[in-house]
Parts: structure tokens; sequence; C-alpha cells
């Protein structure tokens, strides 16, 4: 009989954590207990609503972490030195959307993000930096292979960037040795028909992970607010609404024990006008070509906009992003798998404890 997956214990932020976060941070005292109530007059009483319903300067730039016994909170990574710069190559401070102001946060400057910096290399060299990439290629394979048997969380990890950007690279190099079962990888093109006559979010929901499965998409929800703002399909307040969308259908996610990993592959002008002339020059790359792909170059500035509007309203404490600089793809392929290890590592993933009655079994 097949092992049940074990009932997530929900690792990430919840209403109460929220609630946790801000009592924790608050400089006022602590409130005195209300005297006891007769039984049955507290049995009528109405559950107190969630303190974070009441937006607080200090509350909305907290992180919030679970404050379990079995606490988990994956993208608090260990290594000070690794956390810093991590944190260097986020939008600012995560923003919990629900106890945020009502004002949409200010764009992320992308200008102030180097496509071409290199943060997690060793400066030894681009081969000991593909040679350190293959290595925890490694890694990702043996940890993936524990995540898939301790069956406890399911891992979403979002690529988006512009095209030609490395999505299809990252997924060869980052993720190409782990174990085909368990692992998944989803590309999405326009929605067909079928799709268009759901909710936008519809087709993205059936396409979540299982207990222990990775799913990893090339392309995301994100394009629902990339492209039809670019090309004006929307309007700005429905742009906001579905910011606000999104932010809430990843936290049910995370609070249900998805991780959800979200990387904007961040490339320059020239570096995509390179690669997609390479694709023109070479004929076993003309299948990777679009025409369509020169019309959204020539849009360049509109997407850097629209991205810089996103990443500010929806980088979140339980769906953060992480820009990474990907003009070298080696070093691409570094930070990302740099970034999954610590969160993987994070998470006290374990074997299933063994059958002892299988001690006594020999098989003959």
């Amino acid at each position: 009989m097949p092992r049940q997956p074990a009932k997530p214990s929900l690792p990430f932020p919840t209403s109460e954590s929220v609630d946790a976060a801000k009592t924790a941070t608050s400089s006022a005292p602590a409130v005195k207990k209300p005297a006891t109530k007769p039984a049955a007059q507290s049995a009528r009483k109405a559950p107190p609503k969630p303190a974070a319903k009441v937006p607080t300067k200090a509350s909305a730039a907290t992180p919030v972490v679970a404050p379990t016994a079995h606490s988990v909170y994956p993208f608090e990574i260990q290594n000070k030195t690794l956390r810093k710069l991590w944190q260097q190559w986020q939008p600012g401070e995560p923003r919990d959307s629900r106890i945020a102001a009502e004002l949409p946060p200010a764009p992320v400057n992308l200008q102030k993000f180097d496509p071409a910096a290199k943060p997690f290399s060793a400066n030894k060299g681009k081969q000991h930096d593909k040679d350190t990439a293959a290595q925890l290629a490694t890694e990702l394979d043996s940890l993936q292979n524990i995540f898939y048997a301790d069956r406890s969380f399911k891992l979403l990890v979002i690529l988006q960037g512009m095209d030609a950007a490395g999505k299809d690279g990252t997924l060869r190099g980052v993720f190409g040795q782990m174990t085909p079962l368990g692992v998944r990888t989803v590309g999405w093109k326009a929605p067909t028909e079928v799709e268009k006559a759901h909710d936008y979010l519809w087709r993205i929901h059936q396409q979540m992970p299982g207990a222990g499965e990775v799913v990893v998409f090339n392309r995301s929800q994100y394009e629902d607010v990339l492209v039809p703002v670019v090309n004006g399909f929307i309007t700005p307040e429905q742009q906001v609404q579905r910011y606000a969308q999104i932010n809430d259908f990843e936290r049910m996610l995370s609070e249900t024990g998805t991780i959800v990993l979200k990387f904007m592959l961040h490339i320059s002008k020239d570096e995509q006008r390179q690669r997609l002339q390479e694709r023109l020059d070479d004929p076993c790359k003309h299948w990777k070509f679009d025409e369509n792909d020169l019309k959204v170059r020539a849009q360049w500035d509109d997407y850097q906009q629209a991205y810089e509007q996103l990443l500010a309203a929806t980088h979140t404490p339980w769906a953060p992003w992480t820009i990474v600089p990907a003009d070298s793809k080696t070093h691409r392929n570094l930070m990302i798998a740099t970034m999954l290890r610590e969160v993987l590592g994070n998470l006290d993933l374990k074997y299933p404890p063994g059958a002892p009655a299988m001690d006594k079994i020999k098989v003959k």
C-alpha cells in the first residue's frame, strides 16, 4: 500500500503568524487578559479578528515567520553572508499585501540591477563557476530524491523573463540532473479557447505540484500582468486587482505546504539582441525563433516598466522574488542552483522511517 503523504504543518505565513509577528515587533505593553467569563458566554463569543487587518508601518516591513514548534521558513538563509547577498538581489523587503497600506508600492528600478553582474561568482574564472554549478546540480538531485520520499512539501519554481532570457537553459543546467520521477516542467503559451472561457488562474491551478513533487514553470501566471498591461487589454484598476488575486493565490499555496520560489531572469537589451540573432544565424535554432519576438522586443521599455510594477506588488514573505542577473548563462545557473539548495536545505527533509517487519523478510 503506498505511503500516504504527511499532512503539511502549515510552515509558512498564516494569519496567526502575522499576529505573532506584529506582537513580537510591537513596542506597546502587553495587553492584560480580560476577566474570565462564564463558559456558556465564552462559547458564544466570536473569534477575534486577525491583527493583520490593522496595518502598521513596522509590521508591513517585518518578514513573517510562522512561530510553530515545527517552524519552517524556507527563505531564511542560514549563512549570513549569503543571506545578505540574496537580499541585495531582491526587490526590497517582502511586503505582506494583507497588512500593507492600500496604496500600491513604488515600482522597482531595474536599472539598479546590473544584468551583467556576477554576485554569486567566486571570481576564479568561468570554468570554476561552471564546475560549481554542476556540483550544485548533483546536490539538488540528492535533495530532490529526499524531497520526493519525504512528501511533506511541494515545490513550485517560477522562471520569468524576457524572450531569450535563458529559461530553457536554466531548466537544463539546474534541473537537468534531477530524477524525472517527481519533477515536472510546464511551458506556458497563449491561452487556448477553453482556457479563455475560465478565469486566468484556472489553468495555472491545474498544474500545481502534488506532495513531494517539483514543478518548474517556464513563464507563469505573471504573463497575465505583463502582456495585457503592455498592450492595454486591461485597465490599471484590473491590473492592481490581479496583483492582489495572485498574492492571495500564492498565499493559499504556501499555507497548504507549497514552497513558491520566483526568479526573474534579468538580461540586457543588447544581450537579448545577440541571442535572438544567434537563433537567426543558426538553422538548427530557427525553430526557437518567432516573428512575434521582434514585436515584443520593440516594446522593451514597456515590458521593463510592467516588470518593475509586478516585482514590487507581488514580492511577498510567502512567495519572494529573486532578480537574477542573466547575461552570463553560467552565473545564472550558479545563482539559481545556490538559492534552491539553501531553500531545500532549510526543510529538514527525511526519508520515511523503516518498517520493522521488513527486517524479517528474506528474498529467496
